[in-house]
């Protein structure tokens, strides 16, 4: 005798619970939440590539700023990297280090090409004043700026994961549960097995919510302090850098020095 295929899926059902849950919750759900379905679908798409790219990037980044920052401290001198025309694509830390330098240079020699003639240049060069100092500062800020935009890019799809989803999946169950309510309102039979099909149905969307939200509630978690961390490391860096400049290239003048009568 052939079992029927619907003997086979009972004997199956306590084997896989969830699965056979979930297929059996999608295929009795409305139109409306396939729909919601679909849009969870795809915000779970756009969820988990941002998570994996940013994590990628952030560790590219991480990298390069430790290949930089050894670099940089093994030779104190401010200009020196930015003389070799070295390049650490990907560093916040170099991309504040090369536009402090870049406006040092165009304020010590009036111009930020390095030549053949650069050090003869540089050597001759005076010292600068305190404005123009303000000058160096305030290019530093801007790439510090830059640079955390940079990291915090795209997080704004976590956000809205994080945020929207479990709403969008709750509008499917209401409305779902609404139009079970409604039919068996119209059927006149309200008993277990004629309201379970629709619940059921619209319960699924608020199941596959939460597992957009979850995962990427964990993920937004991780690389927000991950961005805080690096951000606060640029500034920390910006003020190392500010401090090593002003030490080497700024020329505060003389102070007066009053006798006692």
């Amino acid at each position: 005798m052939v079992n029927s295929p619907r003997l086979v899926i009972t004997a199956l059902a306590p084997a896989l619970p969830l699965a056979s849950g979930l297929v059996y919750a999608f295929v009795e759900s409305t139109v409306e939440g396939k729909a919601v379905l679909l849009v969870l679908f795809l915000g779970s798409i756009f969820s988990w590539s941002v998570m994996v790219t940013k994590i990628r990037f952030l560790t590219f980044a991480r990298r390069q700023s430790e290949r930089f920052s050894a670099l940089f401290h093994q030779d104190r001198t401010p200009l020196r990297i930015y003389e070799q025309e070295l390049f650490f694509d990907g560093s916040p830390l170099f991309e504040i280090y090369h536009a402090g330098c870049a406006e040092l240079c165009f304020q010590l020699l009036g111009s930020t090409e390095v030549d053949e003639t650069y050090r003869a240049r540089l050597e001759d060069a005076e010292k600068i004043t305190p404005a123009q100092m303000r000058s160096v500062q305030s290019a530093m800020e801007r790439a510090i700026g830059e640079a955390g935009l940079k990291l915090e890019s795209q997080m704004i799809i976590l956000s809205t994961a994080v945020s929207g989803a479990p709403f969008l999946g709750l509008l499917g169950t209401v409305w779902g549960v609404m139009d079970a309510f409604g039919g068996i309102a119209q059927a006149g039979n309200a008993n277990l097995a004629a309201m379970a099909p629709g619940v059921a149905g619209a319960l699924i969307t608020t199941v596959v919510a939460l597992l957009v939200a979850i995962p990427a509630m964990f993920g937004y978690n991780f690389l927000v302090t991950s961005v805080r961390s690096m951000i606060v490391q640029a500034e920390n860096f910006a003020g190392e850098l500010s401090s090593e400049i002003e030490h080497r290239y700024v020329e505060h003048g003389l102070r007066e020095i009053r006798r006692p009568l």
